[in-house]
């Protein structure tokens, strides 16, 4: 899935050059994820000792947060060649072995969203990633014959925001799996002082801090935010991201203190003050803020369950008492979460998991 949003987490595609461009290129410039990074580069390093690829890598958690950086990386730090693809455009199992025997000894093969692989491709995947054997099938019926191709030992990286969907001989097939977690504000304040030095746009402490407080935990939409932010300042200030210019910036791309976007408040707004906190179906909601029931679904609900303003029940979505504070509402008595406290800082202590 692509995303519009300025602060949707999922990639697009007229952004890709501007990731490109402030994408870390080593695993010592990587920023967060420290016990994935160290746990990479024990990985990399052994088997550049031993002279063979490492094993395949699984890295998983939600978009935004620098798995295709990440594999990237691996491919560097081997010194090898990369092919990337993704699990939807390996619809056939005659494409994956295509892209297969074409590998050099060594290469990285990245697939990204790999639980979306057709299944034929992952049955002929298996034989790959274990023998490095591929058969490919010549002809239909009763003559038709498997013919065995040799693969150079290559090292996959899969990419996935669902884990959940892999099934489980393809999981067991990768020796060393990661979760990748949101980033600390710290870490998002560092990352945009980086970034800010690769684009040419001053930024000062405070600047960073506010604009980390609004990107989700996400490197994706805080680099994002960054580049309008810098627009901001060089069309309507002196050119510098400070405290003032973020708040006025974001204030015009309507992204408010806690990183919600109209669609974000429209939601809520529509289960407050349409629906008295709830609770309702996803269609219906969908409807009401004129949005199809995947985009609110995939794209808006993730972080706001996530930020303690909604609730997924048996009988529907519910806004919590944080959400009816957030948008100047006083709750009904009785309200879902009456004891909730308010809108938690969502990242500044979340540890790496590996």
């Amino acid at each position: 899935m692509t995303g519009d949003g300025l602060v949707s987490a999922y990639v697009n595609e007229a952004e890709l050059d501007a990731e490109a461009s402030v994408r870390p290129k080593r695993l010592a410039e990587f920023i967060a994820q420290h016990r994935v990074r160290d746990q990479l580069d024990l990985l990399l390093k052994g088997a550049m000792r031993r002279g063979s690829p490492p094993d395949h890598i699984l890295l998983s958690g939600p978009p935004g947060l620098g798995k295709t950086t990440l594999a990237n990386i691996v491919a560097a730090e081997l010194g090898a060649g990369i092919r990337v693809t993704s699990g939807p455009a390996i619809e056939r199992s005659g494409d994956l072995a295509a892209i297969l025997t074409s590998l050099a000894e060594g290469d990285v093969l990245f697939i990204d969203e790999i639980h979306r692989i057709a299944k034929p491709a992952e049955e002929l995947l298996y034989s790959a990633m274990e023998d490095f054997r591929v058969d490919v099938v010549v002809g239909k019926g009763p003559g038709a014959t498997a013919i065995p191709l040799d693969v150079e030992p290559f090292t996959l990286v899969g990419a996935t925001t669902r884990s959940g969907l892999l099934t489980g001989p393809m999981r067991d097939r990768f020796g060393f799996v990661a979760h990748l977690d949101f980033y600390s504000p710290a870490d998002l304040e560092a990352l945009l002082h980086r970034s800010a030095r690769i684009v040419g746009v001053p930024i000062t402490d405070d600047g960073a801090v506010e604009i980390a407080g609004r990107s989700r935990g996400t490197p994706r939409i805080a680099n994002r935010l960054l580049r309008r932010v810098r627009d901001y300042a060089e069309v309507r200030a002196d050119g510098v991201v400070n405290l003032e210019t973020a708040r006025a910036a974001l204030t015009v791309y309507d992204v408010d203190a806690l990183g919600l976007d109209r669609l974000d408040r429209a939601v809520l707004s529509a289960l407050v003050d349409s629906f008295r906190g709830g609770p309702v179906g996803l269609s219906t909601l969908a409807v009401a803020v004129g949005e199809q029931p995947d985009t609110v679904e995939e794209v808006c609900e993730p972080f706001l369950v996530r930020a303690g303003l909604l609730a997924r029940t048996p009988r529907g979505r519910v806004a919590t008492e944080a959400a009816w504070h957030h948008l100047g509402r006083t709750p009904p008595n009785g309200t879902f979460g009456a004891d909730t406290p308010p809108v938690p800082d969502l990242f500044s202590s979340a540890p790496d998991q590996p």
